[in-house]
């Protein structure tokens, strides 16, 4: 593996098409319905097109505007709007048309609430729970600023599967989300482990921005110290030109290195890729068929 260079342009590995089936219209169609939100829209996710072509999508609940300024992400950053009570019982009706095996929900960062939007979330995993009792749940949440018991509050609706991401490497943190810290990310990964082993926790990495080879080592290394169980690795692709350049783009050889280091330190699966995301696949990865 090679240092860091800055590379003009995308490759071709990074070239996707938009497919338009039924499912994908479905999808977009049961969004609009409901009135919610997606990651993959508010984010920019260079995977709509395929995971909406096959019936899956990510719901972000508790609006579409960020308290944070992550130097990565295409969330509007903003003061939030009061959360929508009924917003669970829609996105647990969307589940539900989609007839979904797996859902996966996100949340923004929601500083402005005393919980950090923990209740929200927990009572979106109750509505599915309700609506869906079949489908796998899996919930990538923000870091709640450590509060313990915001985490006990999402544990204890029962999720399958506890997602939280580390993002990048140790030394890049502060310029890529400053509003986080590496510590409080791993020390809330850890506390989920402990507090509620039958959860499977799981976390992600960007590469691209800069970060060294020994340094995404110590990352998973790090990771697995914690506890968590699932990883995923994907290429940072630069949302605008006022987001954070690219560094490099990673070829996917070195991508498929990742992966084999990552199950050699116990990981028990990693999907590690270009266009890997947080819930890209997600269902497959938990073990889990849509």
């Amino acid at each position: 593996m090679s240092e860091p260079q800055v590379q003009p342009g995308r490759p071709a590995w990074l070239r996707v098409r938009l497919r338009m089936t039924p499912e994908f219209e479905a999808v977009a169609r049961t969004v609009h319905d409901q009135n919610l939100h997606t990651v993959c829209l508010s984010a920019a996710c260079p995977n709509l097109g395929e995971c909406w072509a096959r019936g899956t999508a990510t719901f972000m609940i508790g609006g579409n505007r960020c308290t944070r300024r992550c130097g990565f992400c295409d969330v509007t950053t903003a003061r939030p709007a009061p959360l929508d009570p009924l917003e669970p019982e829609r996105v647990a009706k969307a589940v539900s048309a989609l007839r979904l095996g797996f859902a996966v929900i996100t949340a923004v960062a929601r500083d402005d609430l005393p919980d950090g939007g923990a209740a929200h979330m927990a009572a979106t995993i109750q509505a599915l729970r309700r609506g869906s009792p079949g489908t796998g749940v899996e919930v990538l949440v923000p870091d709640y600023k450590g509060r313990e018991e915001d985490l006990r509050t999402v544990l204890d609706a029962g999720p399958d599967v506890l997602n939280h991401n580390l993002e990048t490497v140790e030394r890049l943190q502060r310029r890529v989300r400053p509003a986080a810290r590496y510590d409080r990310s791993l020390g809330l990964l850890q506390r989920a482990a402990e507090l509620r082993p039958d959860i499977v926790t799981k976390s992600g990495l960007m590469l691209g921005l800069g970060e060294r080879d020994a340094e995404v080592e110590t990352a998973l290394g790090d990771l697995r110290r914690a506890g968590v169980a699932l990883l995923t690795i994907g290429q940072y692709l630069r949302p605008s030109p006022d987001h954070l350049p690219v560094e490099r783009f990673v070829p996917p050889a070195e991508f498929e290195s990742w992966k084999e280091r990552a199950l050699a330190l116990g990981f028990r699966d990693a999907a590690s890729g270009p266009l890997v995301r947080s819930s890209y696949h997600a269902e497959k990865l938990a073990g889990r068929l849509a």
